[in-house]
């Protein structure tokens, strides 16, 4: 089609280097289109639906031209809902954390829990976070999100301690997102003194694309998280830019093996031979390693036999609000 030359023709002209001043800079563009009359039948709606093109371009990455399809209002719309509800749920206290075991493999003892959010959506029931984080994250209410998240994660671990109760270490997610907004060092201090928790009792699970940054403002941060004796590991690791070279440098104590990997472990040789790798790398760098998604015993005892350190997964226990949890470690200790 001749506008699809000419998107692909200008995003080609002006990504062009240009000099300022003895330097080289390059600019992205992002194209959306909208057609007359299928698209709009004036001005207004031809822009509004052009826009909506624009707005799935600039979604789907940079350099690219998006052209205008009635189902991108459908999204939008959902987008847009989505993010009301969501400042709403923050307002009025809809989110709630569960918490799965996590079990060490040589003893067998639960050695710590995964804080994992939940959304009470009133007239949708309870909403599992891969309804919503995505949302959250590109939306930037995963930075308020987080942040609560930390703080009731905290707050729950203290209470715990200070009633006799020893699930072990607290494991929390942190987004990307919340490094980029450069708040996530002060609310994970917040989080701490208001909750009172010892530091040593809080692992943070770090995403690979968040170590790939290489920045020093980003080592600095976890240097001093390290030093506070707080523990850090690399969530589903294997499926990012996994990379021997950026562990030596970060001061992380463990790899948690995505379950994309272990899902029909015992069948396939492929996932045999990298879980193998992962952990014999991981041993040399003086890491744990931590399985997600154990939902058979024989796969716990095949990586106990590979050397893995721990498992989590629906074999042990869902994840389970903080009663039912507390219910599930008496019986576990019985």
């Amino acid at each position: 089609l001749h506008f699809s030359h000419l998107c692909t023709r200008f995003l080609s002209e002006l990504g062009a280097p240009f000099d300022l001043e003895g330097m080289q800079l390059f600019v992205s563009f992002s194209i959306g289109v909208a057609l007359h009359p299928q698209d709009g039948s004036d001005a207004e709606a031809l822009m509004l639906n052009a826009n909506t093109a624009l707005y799935e371009a600039k979604k789907a990455g940079h350099n690219l031209y998006r052209v205008f399809e009635p189902s991108m209002n459908v999204k939008l719309l959902h987008y847009v809902e989505t993010c009301d509800a969501l400042r709403q749920a923050l307002e009025q206290q809809q989110f709630e954390l569960h918490y799965q075991p996590q079990i060490d493999l040589h003893s067998g003892q639960v050695a710590g829990v995964e804080a994992l959010i939940r959304w009470r959506r009133p007239g949708h029931g309870l909403i599992a976070p891969g309804a919503f984080i995505g949302i959250a994250e590109e939306s930037g209410l995963i930075v308020p999100i987080g942040r609560w998240v930390l703080h009731e994660a905290c707050r729950q671990a203290a209470q715990w301690q200070r009633a006799g109760w020893r699930p072990g270490r607290m494991a929390v997610n942190l987004s990307a997102i919340q490094f980029r907004q450069g708040v996530v060092e002060q609310d994970v201090r917040s989080a701490l003194d208001a909750s009172g928790l010892d530091p040593a009792a809080l692992e943070l699970e770090l995403t690979e694309s968040i170590l790939l940054q290489h920045d020093e403002p980003l080592m600095a941060i976890l240097a001093q998280w390290s030093a506070r004796g707080i523990r850090l590991s690399i969530d589903d690791f294997g499926t990012g830019y996994s990379s021997l070279a950026y562990l030596k440098r970060m001061q992380v104590d463990r790899l948690k093996i995505d379950r994309s990997f272990i899902t029909g472990l015992l069948h396939e040789d492929e996932n045999q031979v990298i879980v193998r790798a992962m952990i014999q790398s991981a041993r040399s760098l003086q890491l744990d390693t931590l399985a997600e998604g154990i939902e058979d015993p024989l796969v716990a005892e095949h990586l106990k036999a590979l050397g893995c350190d721990g498992v989590q997964g629906f074999w042990y226990s869902e994840p389970l609000p903080a009663g039912e949890l507390e219910q599930w470690l008496q019986r576990r200790a019985a």
